[in-house]
């Protein structure tokens, strides 16, 4: 891993992805690592960096540590365990702002955030591990379980969930790669 000053000791761990393994542990590990890539690209950055945007986008780095916890808590805790939304999510007037994750992340510290997004990874494990473990079923069957609170289309798959948020981390992955190098020039995190 290099920086703007050279190579950097490796604050968060990553492991790549096995090669071979069978469906559950493949999508886990990916999550697993673009939830490390994501930690990594905050790590050590300053309230104004976290907080700087990429114009023309108004997207920081602050704000994507909190989506990605509200998208945590979404799927796995109200969607598939079918809870309430937990703090902070359970007070939010997302009418009055939609972007509410994304803009009020510009008020936190860097020290909030990141626990945040890693209580609610915490959580997801704990739920995941849960529902794996209810399902008499091995293999792809296990996949197959759907939510307690349906989406808009219905009851979903855990194999849709799992998939949608290897979507959802890679995509912001990807702008995160871009945020901080443009931050303070890190790259190969």
């Amino acid at each position: 891993m290099t920086s703007a000053s050279g190579p950097m000791a490796d604050p968060i761990p990553r492991t790549d992805p096995p090669i071979v393994a069978d469906e559950v542990t493949t999508l886990r590990s990916f999550i697993n690592f673009y939830r490390a890539t994501i930690r990594r690209q905050c790590d050590g950055l300053t309230v104004e960096q976290l907080r700087t945007p990429h114009p023309p986008s108004t997207m920081t780095l602050a704000g994507m540590l909190k989506h990605l916890a509200y998208v945590e808590d979404v799927w796995f805790n109200v969607r598939l365990a079918g809870n309430e939304p937990a703090p902070p999510w359970d007070t939010v007037d997302w009418a009055a702002d939609s972007d509410w994750d994304w803009n009020s992340a510009l008020d936190d510290t860097p020290e909030q955030l990141t626990a945040l997004f890693d209580d609610a990874v915490a959580a997801s494990e704990r739920i995941l591990d849960r529902a794996l473990d209810q399902v008499p079923v091995s293999g792809a069957g296990v996949l197959d379980q759907t939510t307690v609170r349906p989406g808009r289309s219905g009851l979903i798959s855990l194999r849709w969930i799992l998939v949608h948020m290897v979507e959802e981390y890679s995509r912001h992955a990807g702008h995160a790669d871009l945020f901080r190098e443009a931050v303070d020039g890190a790259t190969d995190l």
